[in-house]
């Protein structure tokens, strides 16, 4: 085992409040781009099939663009204000 290398402990995950808020911080500003960009070209598909799009767009955008980056912004601001989760 080599003890020359220190490795820093993983910061702690956020609370589930905060993982809520950053999760609707995500969600809600791209559902409403979506809709703008996408709504009259899909108005005339029905809901069931409208949802479906939107939500294999916006899904994957949340989830591997956008959460992401807030969660390291959340880190970095936790870390910068000496907060705990």
């Amino acid at each position: 085992m080599n003890t020359d290398t220190i490795t820093a402990p993983a910061p702690a995950a956020p609370s589930v409040h905060r993982r809520a808020l950053l999760t609707w911080l995500a969600v809600y500003p791209t559902i409403t781009a979506a809709f703008v960009l996408l709504g009259p070209y899909l108005g005339h598909l029905p809901l069931a099939l409208r949802t479906l799009v939107m939500t294999g767009l916006v899904v994957p955008v949340v989830v591997y663009a956008l959460m992401p980056l807030l969660l390291k912004a959340e880190t970095k601001f936790a870390r910068r204000h000496g907060r705990r989760k």
